[in-house]
This record gives structure tokens, sequence and C-alpha cells, in this order.
């Protein structure tokens, strides 16, 4: 798989440029494989799913707040030479789109911010779990226990712990730093693009209480609940979000070029 910026990626309909390119931007402790297959390869987009530094294959280190992880995202773009996008984050992701497009409005044409929220306070629980390696099984335990709706598929969960435990623990660190220090809610006002947003019903760990309040403040902005799904709404009901997704770039107005 290509690289650019420093940081890994996928990329699925590339050659496609009569559709706006979505950049995929996963959560704290992830990588683009938890963006689904269904979602990964939207039939007819052009997609972009990047792992942050320090994530996946992604060398380098992670971030400790969400205005570097933005630049990182910033330089990535720009050196696809991707001019302007349409940003789909998960949790950390969806914050990291929401600075991305407070900073750099002219290059964002929408927004879909996945079990997300204005602020993502981290429980003292799970920082103090992420202080050493003594504590890294509880963390992960943790995160996973607020990822999923009770009924999700035992082996999509262990999947999905597997490859949180792939994660340096110095990277989670840096990464629930960023979500505690988050505060984008002043700025939702100024936020002009369409936006989605999808909240799994019975996510625990952004709860849709987060979603209800983006949707409040984000001019025109829809929001999305899927009965039966948590945190990791993605994974939970891929073609649901999948479809969803692919509506939603449908509906972009794009002039190819630009």
């Amino acid at each position: 798989m290509p690289f650019a910026a420093g940081l890994h990626y996928f990329m699925s309909g590339a050659d496609n440029l009569l559709r706006p390119p979505a950049v995929l931007v996963h959560g704290a402790a992830g990588q683009h494989l938890f963006w689904p297959p269904q979602v990964r390869r939207l039939h007819n987009q052009r997609v972009y799913a990047p792992d942050l530094p320090g994530h996946g294959k992604s060398s380098g280190l992670g971030r400790h707040t969400i205005s570097d992880y933005a630049s990182v995202l910033l330089e990535f773009v720009q050196t696809l030479n991707l001019s302007t996008v349409v940003l789909v984050g998960h949790s950390m992701g969806g914050a990291i789109a929401l600075e991305f497009a407070a900073r750099f409005p002219s290059q964002v044409l929408g927004l879909v911010l996945v079990g997300s929220g204005a602020r993502l306070r981290v429980s003292a629980e799970l920082m103090r779990s992420t202080s050493n390696l003594e504590t890294f099984p509880e963390a992960i335990k943790l995160l996973m226990q607020l990822s999923f709706a009770p009924h999700t598929d035992a082996r999509l969960k262990e999947l999905a712990s597997r490859r949180l435990a792939e994660i340096r623990l110095h990277v989670l660190q840096g990464d629930l730093l960023a979500c505690d220090a988050f505060d984008g809610s002043k700025r939702l006002a100024a936020i002009t693009v369409p936006t989605l947003i999808v909240c799994g019903a019975a996510d625990k760990m952004t709860p849709p209480v987060h979603s209800v309040y983006l949707r409040e403040h984000i001019a025109g902005a829809r929001l999305e609940l899927v009965p039966d799904a948590g945190h990791m709404v993605m994974l939970e009901k891929p073609e649901l979000v999948a479809g969803r997704l692919s509506d939603f770039l449908d509906s972009i107005v794009y002039q190819p070029g630009r």
C-alpha cells in the first residue's frame, strides 16, 4: 500500500476524478482497518483511509493534540494534491475533522462525524489504566466494553480487541490526552458545509446526546441514529453506514479539479 506525507494509507477509486475525494480519519488507538471494506471500497467513490502517525503501518510518534493531528492531515491532503475533500471522522477522527474544517474551511466540501462530539472527555479510569504497561490490558478491556453494543458478534469484538492491542501505550496515552483536551463547541456555528452525523443508539463512549448537540449547533446537519449499534457503529452495521455515506457523497456538489 502507498505512503504520503509519511502516512500509510488505503485508497479505492483514486482514478475516479469525477467524484469528491472522501478521507476516512480513524479514532484513538485505531487504524484504517477500523473502517470496514464496505466503507473503504464504496462503489463509484474516491476514498482514502490513512493511518495516523504511530498507528497501523504509519511510523513515527502519535500526537498529543487534535490541532497537531489536523496539521498532519493537511499535509497528507496536500501531498495527494486533493484541493477539496469530504472528511469522514470516527470519534477522535471526528474531532480532527472538526478542527480541520475550522482552520482550513476552503478545503472542506462536507463532514461526516461518526460517534463523535464537540467535546471528548475521557474518564479518569481510562486515563489511569494507560499510566503504565502493567495496566495496559485493563485499558484495552475497558475500551472494548465501551465500544460495542451488547449483542455484537463475538468474532468481530475479538478481532477489534487484537487490533486495539497493537497500539503502543504512549500513542494511546497521547490520543486520550488529545481527546480529553479537545473543545470544538465554540466553532460549530462557523461550519457551513453539508454535515452528516452518525451515532450508534447504544454508544457508551460518546452517547447520542453528543451527536444531538452537534446536530443542534451545526446549521443544516442531519443526524442518523443507528439502532442496536455502539461506538464502533461502522463495524457493527457496515452496510447501513456505507449506504448512508454513499448517499451523502452523491449529494455533494463537486467541481472536478477543485
